[in-house]
Protein backbone atom coordinates (compact mmCIF):
# COMPACT_ATOMS: atom_id res chain seq x y z
CA UNK A 1 0.00 0.00 0.00
CA UNK A 2 2.84 2.61 0.57
CA UNK A 3 4.45 1.84 -2.84
CA UNK A 4 0.87 2.64 -4.40
CA UNK A 5 0.39 5.57 -2.39
CA UNK A 6 4.24 6.33 -3.30
CA UNK A 7 3.54 6.37 -6.51
CA UNK A 8 -0.20 7.95 -6.94
CA UNK A 9 1.36 11.20 -5.22
CA UNK A 10 4.45 11.23 -7.79
CA UNK A 11 2.49 10.22 -11.02
CA UNK A 12 2.91 14.52 -11.83
CA UNK A 13 6.61 14.35 -11.04
CA UNK A 14 8.56 11.94 -13.34
CA UNK A 15 11.86 11.85 -11.88
CA UNK A 16 10.29 10.85 -8.28
CA UNK A 17 8.12 8.52 -9.96
CA UNK A 18 10.89 6.72 -11.93
CA UNK A 19 13.34 6.91 -8.92
CA UNK A 20 10.48 5.10 -7.33
CA UNK A 21 10.24 2.38 -9.96
CA UNK A 22 13.71 2.27 -10.09
CA UNK A 23 14.96 1.67 -6.27
CA UNK A 24 11.78 0.88 -3.89
CA UNK A 25 10.13 -1.07 -6.29
CA UNK A 26 12.53 -3.66 -7.32
CA UNK A 27 12.74 -4.40 -3.72
CA UNK A 28 9.00 -5.16 -3.15
CA UNK A 29 8.39 -9.39 -3.35
CA UNK A 30 6.83 -10.88 -6.59
CA UNK A 31 3.27 -11.16 -4.96
CA UNK A 32 3.79 -7.40 -3.32
CA UNK A 33 4.45 -6.37 -6.95
CA UNK A 34 1.55 -7.67 -8.21
CA UNK A 35 -0.89 -7.32 -5.79
CA UNK A 36 0.40 -3.54 -6.31
CA UNK A 37 0.16 -3.64 -9.92
CA UNK A 38 -3.71 -5.51 -9.76
CA UNK A 39 -4.75 -2.31 -6.83
CA UNK A 40 -3.84 0.22 -9.32
CA UNK A 41 -5.77 -1.27 -12.35
CA UNK A 42 -8.40 -1.58 -9.54
CA UNK A 43 -8.52 1.98 -9.03
CA UNK A 44 -8.23 2.94 -12.30
CA UNK A 45 -4.42 4.27 -12.21
CA UNK A 46 -4.08 3.02 -15.43
CA UNK A 47 -0.99 5.04 -16.54
CA UNK A 48 0.61 4.35 -13.15
CA UNK A 49 0.20 0.45 -13.96
CA UNK A 50 1.41 0.65 -16.99
CA UNK A 51 4.45 2.54 -16.04
CA UNK A 52 4.70 -0.02 -12.94
CA UNK A 53 3.68 -3.48 -15.60
CA UNK A 54 6.68 -2.23 -17.50
CA UNK A 55 8.73 -2.30 -14.15
CA UNK A 56 7.55 -5.65 -13.39
CA UNK A 57 8.52 -6.96 -17.26
CA UNK A 58 12.29 -6.62 -16.05
CA UNK A 59 12.39 -8.52 -12.95
CA UNK A 60 14.37 -11.76 -14.08
CA UNK A 61 11.28 -13.67 -12.28
CA UNK A 62 8.98 -12.45 -14.71
CA UNK A 63 7.76 -14.43 -17.22
CA UNK A 64 4.65 -13.61 -19.93
CA UNK A 65 1.02 -13.87 -17.89
CA UNK A 66 -2.25 -13.79 -20.41
CA UNK A 67 -4.44 -13.61 -17.24
CA UNK A 68 -2.57 -10.04 -16.00
CA UNK A 69 -2.73 -9.31 -19.75
CA UNK A 70 -6.39 -9.84 -19.93
CA UNK A 71 -6.78 -7.59 -16.36
CA UNK A 72 -4.56 -4.55 -18.08
CA UNK A 73 -6.54 -4.72 -21.45
CA UNK A 74 -10.17 -4.58 -19.45
CA UNK A 75 -8.64 -1.59 -17.41
CA UNK A 76 -7.72 0.53 -20.17
CA UNK A 77 -11.24 -0.40 -21.93
CA UNK A 78 -12.94 1.23 -18.79
CA UNK A 79 -10.65 3.99 -19.84
CA UNK A 80 -10.87 4.64 -22.83
CA UNK A 81 -6.85 4.03 -23.38
CA UNK A 82 -7.94 1.89 -26.69
CA UNK A 83 -4.28 2.76 -27.96
CA UNK A 84 -1.95 1.25 -25.12
CA UNK A 85 -4.21 -2.09 -25.76
CA UNK A 86 -3.02 -2.48 -28.97
CA UNK A 87 0.69 -1.92 -27.82
CA UNK A 88 0.03 -4.30 -24.76
CA UNK A 89 -0.51 -6.69 -27.42
CA UNK A 90 2.09 -5.75 -29.69
CA UNK A 91 4.62 -6.22 -26.67
CA UNK A 92 2.58 -9.67 -25.82
CA UNK A 93 3.70 -11.03 -29.05
CA UNK A 94 7.51 -10.46 -28.71
CA UNK A 95 7.40 -11.81 -25.47
CA UNK A 96 6.79 -16.24 -26.50
CA UNK A 97 4.19 -16.90 -24.52
CA UNK A 98 2.33 -20.01 -23.95
CA UNK A 99 -1.14 -20.31 -24.50
CA UNK A 100 -2.88 -20.93 -21.28
CA UNK A 101 -6.10 -20.11 -19.21
CA UNK A 102 -5.54 -16.59 -19.14
CA UNK A 103 -5.97 -16.70 -23.34
CA UNK A 104 -9.66 -17.04 -22.91
CA UNK A 105 -10.05 -13.94 -20.91
CA UNK A 106 -7.63 -12.07 -22.93
CA UNK A 107 -9.80 -12.75 -25.82
CA UNK A 108 -13.10 -11.68 -24.27
CA UNK A 109 -11.12 -8.35 -22.69
CA UNK A 110 -10.01 -7.49 -26.30
CA UNK A 111 -13.63 -8.71 -27.39
CA UNK A 112 -15.19 -5.76 -24.64
CA UNK A 113 -12.55 -3.18 -25.58
CA UNK A 114 -13.65 -3.59 -29.46
CA UNK A 115 -10.24 -4.38 -30.28
CA UNK A 116 -10.11 -6.74 -33.75
CA UNK A 117 -6.95 -6.00 -34.72
CA UNK A 118 -5.34 -6.82 -31.57
CA UNK A 119 -7.74 -9.93 -31.27
CA UNK A 120 -6.36 -10.84 -34.74
CA UNK A 121 -3.50 -10.75 -33.47
CA UNK A 122 -3.73 -13.05 -30.38
CA UNK A 123 -5.21 -15.45 -33.14
CA UNK A 124 -1.58 -15.13 -35.18
CA UNK A 125 0.66 -15.55 -32.41
CA UNK A 126 -1.81 -19.03 -31.06
CA UNK A 127 -1.38 -20.24 -34.45
CA UNK A 128 2.20 -19.31 -34.79
CA UNK A 129 2.73 -21.15 -30.96
CA UNK A 130 1.12 -24.65 -32.03
CA UNK A 131 -0.52 -24.38 -29.09
CA UNK A 132 -3.27 -26.88 -28.31
CA UNK A 133 -6.81 -25.60 -27.73
CA UNK A 134 -10.12 -26.41 -26.54
CA UNK A 135 -13.52 -26.47 -27.55
CA UNK A 136 -14.53 -23.24 -25.56
CA UNK A 137 -11.49 -20.99 -26.46
CA UNK A 138 -12.22 -21.86 -30.49
CA UNK A 139 -16.25 -20.54 -29.72
CA UNK A 140 -14.98 -17.59 -28.14
CA UNK A 141 -12.48 -16.31 -30.84
CA UNK A 142 -14.82 -17.07 -33.54
CA UNK A 143 -17.75 -15.54 -31.95
CA UNK A 144 -15.50 -12.27 -31.11
CA UNK A 145 -14.05 -12.02 -34.78
CA UNK A 146 -17.54 -12.55 -36.11
CA UNK A 147 -18.92 -9.67 -33.69
CA UNK A 148 -15.93 -7.26 -34.29
CA UNK A 149 -16.33 -7.79 -38.36
CA UNK A 150 -13.64 -10.36 -38.77
CA UNK A 151 -15.54 -12.79 -40.97
CA UNK A 152 -12.76 -14.54 -42.88
CA UNK A 153 -10.59 -14.59 -40.17
CA UNK A 154 -13.37 -16.24 -37.58
CA UNK A 155 -13.66 -18.70 -41.03
CA UNK A 156 -10.16 -19.36 -40.62
CA UNK A 157 -10.25 -20.16 -36.98
CA UNK A 158 -13.30 -22.24 -37.34
CA UNK A 159 -11.29 -24.34 -40.17
CA UNK A 160 -7.85 -24.25 -38.35
CA UNK A 161 -9.33 -25.52 -34.90
CA UNK A 162 -12.38 -27.50 -36.21
CA UNK A 163 -11.27 -30.39 -34.67
CA UNK A 164 -12.19 -28.77 -31.21
CA UNK A 165 -15.31 -27.78 -31.98
CA UNK A 166 -18.51 -30.98 -31.45
CA UNK A 167 -20.23 -29.03 -34.79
Amino acid sequence: MQAIQALKRTKLDTNKLNHILTTTLPRLLKSDLLASLSELLRQNQCHLALKLFAATKSEAWYKPDIGLYADMVLALARNNMVGEIDGLVLELSGEGWVCDRGVSRLVKALVVAERGESLVRVYEMMRESGVVVDEYLVKVLSRGLRRLGEESVADEVEREFGDCLNV
